[in-house]
């Protein structure tokens, strides 16, 4: 562990608290002393006794003289008597010696510093460790109380740069991740987040307390009561402070959670069953993901909670019978007109992934009770074109591009506003390409720099349909046009200067609501209603891909992937990798919910490379990773042209997969709408070395694929994000015969 040289550490009292932040200190050997102040003689010997401080004493003011520049007081004292404290700081303590606090509400300890020195001093850091224990006092004390937990640091306008600097370093050389946040925030968030859980624990166990059968109820309460309960066995004496002192942030949470819990009551008693699943759902949903969406991170467990790296060391075949996750475009839509839909849709094949678990979290967040999922189950209780709420906050749509702009269109006719946000991947994304339509059907719509996320939607636009040409060939775009266009005025319409997915077109239809579909035009009038349906969303054709390059390209391999969606507007792979020589055929073809469904079964052949032609560019689009590997084992050169979308996706998929392939000793050059790439036939085409996917789940996966046809190791970094769309991309891949291992 890293050392921070803090000087000496003088803490003011010595319990579990200031004990425990001494212990750690003296165990990392990041101060030269360590002094104790405590009230009572006893305390300061058992603190020697334990080895918690070098010396201790029940003076503060004949000890404060002793520091020096670069020591650091930690108070820890009970919130009610750090303005004690402060008043024997002002007199005797020496210059350039830094003070920090442990005291769980930090506008009292503001208000504390105003009323001893006039004005918070600079030297001030206030503090608070978001960890604790049932048991209290010295003996309490140990070193890894902090260990992997938060501090939340509240520095004011005027605290000097180098007293915050060594505050953080103190708290990071006892293996804890030091925040900092403003004291109103601080104070607001742990009255719902600590300080009212008390309130609720305290008050269940008086009750009960109190009741004449108290002893069997606590003789046969299950764990779960006790895991709730445990934290009434708090210090009494520091809660009533901590209560005193956070008064009227305290209050308003008792009284929004009185609110909630009077509605709650009231739908046990009417017998609504909806109104307790809309209930139960959200909250688990929020507890499920609570630590991921208060640090705006993603919803399922990898992704971006820790980094992973693909190492794949050459393989020779694939082989067998594999079900690959649901559709994600299908899986979105399935969500958003499900939510607006009159009734109960069940949906079977739900994608459990980040990007589409972002956007069912989206539509719990605007009150809409969603079961599940399960299994890829969902169960969504429609609220009708117009029961959408305004959310309690912003939308985090992590890292889904599909989600923010399909939302865009979707929320532009809302009477409440709603803020569209990412992760720092989707927010470097353009935005204008919806916006700028959507602001000519009469929507309020800002963007942030240079037309990329945050989005704010102003509710209570009226909109009116258009007939919009698309500049680009873009389903994202045309489906947030005609989701507009559901709460519009009159006609809206949309053409396309190429083919691409209709998902939305389909399901709309399957929700029964009426679209007009005459070649490139898709066409509708406002102010209908959805019906609910049952939809059975189909294997997703580009998490197919990798398995249908990967038999493509390696001898010996016989592939059969299941229950594939097969949309004519989503066919492109097959397409392209049949003109190449692919050994591709399509089984057991029916239709399923108005989606065409196949088993695709490929076996190895000879690739050859061929120029792509532009009219699959947009059937393909998200293929074009794995594809690439394909055209690196084809014979001759695979020319691309016509795909500058490809540069505006989670990367610029075009250069990531240059540099990927020519660091692998692919000959491959970049163009501004494509690629060249110079294949070889036969034999090993990757020599092996390390590639980045720049955080992008379909070149992490492709770079995968290529092991099948590599000489030697191929690491990838930053892959992570594969969870977005194939959550067990990993465990499949090695099932089939990929030697994929994580790290």
């Amino acid at each position: 562990m890293a050392q921070a040289q803090i000087g000496r550490l003088l803490v003011v009292g010595i319990g579990l608290i200031g004990g425990s932040f001494a212990l750690a200190l003296k165990a990392a050997r990041a101060c030269r002393e360590v002094i104790g102040v405590a009230l009572e003689e006893s305390v300061c010997d058992e603190a020697r006794a334990l080895g918690i401080v070098d010396r201790a004493s029940t003076s503060l003011e004949l000890v404060l003289p002793q520091l020096e520049p670069g020591d650091l007081v930690f108070v820890a004292v009970p919130t009610l008597a750090i303005e004690s404290v402060f008043a024997q700081l002002k007199e005797h303590l020496p210059a350039g010696v830094t003070v920090t606090d442990g005291a769980s509400v930090k506008g009292s300890v503001v208000v504390a510093a105003e009323k001893v020195w006039g004005s918070a001093p600079d030297f001030l850091v206030p503090g608070h460790p978001i960890a604790g224990s049932e048991k209290s006092g010295v003996t309490a004390a140990r070193d890894d109380l902090y260990r992997d937990h938060r501090i939340i640091l509240t520095p004011l306008a005027n605290t000097g740069a180098a007293h915050l600097q060594l505050v953080e370093r103190a708290w990071q050389a006892v293996g804890a991740e030091p925040l900092t946040m403003s004291v109103e925030e601080h104070d607001e968030v742990l009255a719902a987040t600590s300080h009212l859980p008390h309130v609720i624990a305290f008050s269940l166990v008086d009750t009960l307390a109190h009741d004449a059968e108290n002893e069997n109820i606590f003789r046969y309460a299950a764990g779960g009561f006790r895991d709730f309960t445990r934290i009434a066995s708090s210090d009494p004496v520091m809660w009533r402070d901590i209560m005193l002192a956070n008064r009227d942030a305290i209050l308003k949470a008792i009284d929004l959670y009185s609110l909630n819990l009077s509605s709650l009551r009231d739908a046990i008693a009417s017998g609504d069953s909806a109104a307790l699943m809309g209930v139960f759902t959200r909250a688990k949903a929020a507890r499920d993901h609570f630590t991921k969406m208060l640090a705006k991170q993603a919803y399922s467990e990898p992704m971006q909670e820790q980094e992973i790296t693909f190492i794949v060391q050459p393989g020779e075949a694939v082989n067998g019978k594999l079900r690959v996750p649901g559709d994600k475009s299908m899986s979105h839509r399935s969500i958003m007109l499900g939510s607006l839909a009159e009734g109960v849709t069940e949906v079977e094949g739900f994608l459990e992934g980040e990007d589409a678990l972002a956007t069912l979290q989206a539509f719990r967040d605007m009150g809409v009770v969603i079961e599940g999922p399960d299994n890829g189950r969902v169960v969504i209780h429609g609220v009708g074109l117009n029961g959408l709420q305004a959310p309690p906050g912003p939308l985090y749509l992590g890292n889904s591009g599909t989600s923010m702009r399909l939302l865009a269109g979707l929320l532009a006719g809302q009477d409440f506003d709603v803020t569209l946000t990412g992760d720092e991947s989707l927010s470097k994304r353009p935005m204008n390409r919806v916006a700028n339509p959507l602001r000519e059907m009469g929507a309020n719509i800002e963007t942030g720099p240079e037309g990329r996320p945050p989005l704010l939607i102003k509710g209570g636009s009226a909109l009116k349909g258009i007939d919009y040409p698309l500049p680009m060939a873009s389903a994202q775009v045309k489906s947030a046009v005609l989701l507009a266009g559901l709460y519009s005025e009159g006609q809206t319409s949309t053409v396309e200067p190429a083919p691409t997915r209709d998902h939305t077109e389909r399901m709309l239809q399957g929700f029964g609501y009426k679209v007009e579909r005459d070649g490139a035009q898709a066409k509708l009038v406002g102010g209908g209603s959805l019906k609910s349906c049952r939809i059975d969303v189909p294997a997703d054709i580009s998490s197919a891909a990798f398995f249908m390059v990967a038999a493509a390209i390696s001898p010996g391999s016989d592939v059969v992937l299941e229950h594939v969606g097969i949309n004519p507007t989503r066919d492109g792979v097959i397409n392209i990798l049949r003109a190449m020589g692919g050994n591709v055929e399509l089984l057991n073809m029916r239709e399923v919910g108005g989606e065409p469904v196949a088993d695709i079964h490929v076996r190895y052949a000879p690739l050859k490379g061929i120029r792509i032609p532009e009219d699959q560019v947009p059937l393909a689009i998200d293929e074009f990773p794995a594809l690439f590997v394909a055209a690196a084992c084809a014979e001759g050169e695979t020319v691309l042209t016509g795909a500058e979308e490809l540069r505006v996706k989670e990367s610029d998929r075009i250069q990531a997969m240059a540099n990927g392939l020519i660091a692998l000793g692919v000959k491959a050059e970049p163009t501004p709408d494509g690629i060249v790439i110079q294949g070889c036939k036969e034999g090993v085409v990757f020599s092996g070395g390390t590639v980045d996917s720049l955080g992008d789940h379909r070149i992490a996966m492709a770079f995968a694929v290529s092991s099948l046809r590599a000489k030697d190791t191929i690491r990838i970094l930053h892959c992570a994000n594969v969870a977005t769309s194939f959550p067990n991309f990993a465990e499949l891949a090695t099932g089939a015969g990929l030697k994929l291992q994580l790290a």
